[in-house]
């Protein structure tokens, strides 16, 4: 099976067909990343370039050993010490790496539509690696696997999100893609940190407490606080926040036995999520990280299968 699209820009517009072809194909390639075997030849003869304006650890180190698996050529372009130090376009670099004979550009930007722009001008099929703070639709995809693995499937689940959501790109992909696919999604956190009024993300619903968003829940997810935000006083105190919205053992017992949890990274333990709570048997952090890989395999490989 292949995609039809050429690129994938984000989950607001991706079918449900499309995300249940995505996750299956992204249960075999897991079979990959767990066994004994790291290599197949999947994109033996394809190119793939990741291009990131942005720091990244997982996402980066998971496009690229995603790539290396599959037997593709891979090369990395740090904005930082690229040609836009120089004053290069976005979209002039993309043309550079698409004029080499790339077939898939993988693209962090910390403007918002920056993926978007740059795929209406190149011939490979581009990825967002997560663009301001729009959408991180890879996230979005290896948290949906790391679900449907633990519960089964989404039709029903209450999945309870909280912290930074305004500024989340990684909330934005998991409310698109979770909703269409049946579950039921509550946002929580401080005011100035959820979307205003008129500007929410649809399909989600808004709790006026954590505990309210928490009770009850099937899984519980924890957004990083951005750290760097703190500086336009958001909220009075990185202790404060804590004190109100961590997820820790007592904030996890609201919901159900057997909801787990869930953090994108990188953690900020005793602010968002309590290192008892990271640590526990409850906890998939690490789960999502392995699934990251296997996803992003699922996709190099769909896309790159267009034109077979």
């Amino acid at each position: 099976m292949a995609l039809k699209r050429k690129d994938i820009l984000g989950l607001r517009d991706i079918t449900r067909g499309e995300i249940e072809e995505i996750l299956k194909t992204a249960e075999t390639m897991k079979k990959v990343v767990v066994g004994p075997n790291k290599k197949t030849s999947h994109l033996q003869g394809k190119s793939i370039v990741t291009l990131f304006y942005e720091n990244s650890t997982r996402t980066r180190l998971s496009f690229e050993l995603a790539s290396k698996y599959m037997s593709a050529v891979a090369a990395n372009i740090a904005a930082s010490s690229s040609s836009v130090k120089k004053g290069e376009t976005p979209i002039d670099t993309a043309q550079t790496i698409d004029s080499m004979g790339t077939d898939v550009i993988i693209m962090r930007h910390p403007m918002s539509g920056a993926p978007h722009i740059m795929a209406q001008h190149v011939r490979s099929s581009v990825i967002n690696a997560g663009d301001g703070t729009n959408e991180h639709p890879t996230q979005g995809l290896l948290d949906m696997l790391t679900i449907q693995e633990k519960k089964g499937g989404f039709e029903g689940l209450k999945v309870a999100i909280v912290g930074d959501v305004v500024h989340s790109r990684v909330a934005r992909s998991d409310v698109f893609g979770l909703t269409r696919m049946g579950a039921r999604v509550v946002l929580a956190g401080p005011p100035t940190l959820l979307p205003a009024p008129g500007c929410e993300l649809p399909g989600a619903e808004y709790a006026p407490t954590v505990e309210e968003a928490v009770e009850g829940a099937d899984v519980v997810m924890a957004l990083r606080i951005q750290l760097e935000r703190q500086k336009k006083g958001l909220f009075p105190s990185v202790r404060e926040y804590a004190r109100f919205f961590e997820i820790d053992p007592k904030m996890l017992s609201l919901a159900k036995p057997d909801a787990f949890v869930m953090h994108p990274g990188p953690i900020n333990r005793g602010v968002e999520i309590s290192s008892y709570v990271a640590n526990s048997d409850r906890s998939v952090i690490n789960e999502q990280v392995t699934n990251g890989v296997a996803v992003r395999m699922a996709l190099l490989y769909l896309l790159t299968r267009r034109d077979a």
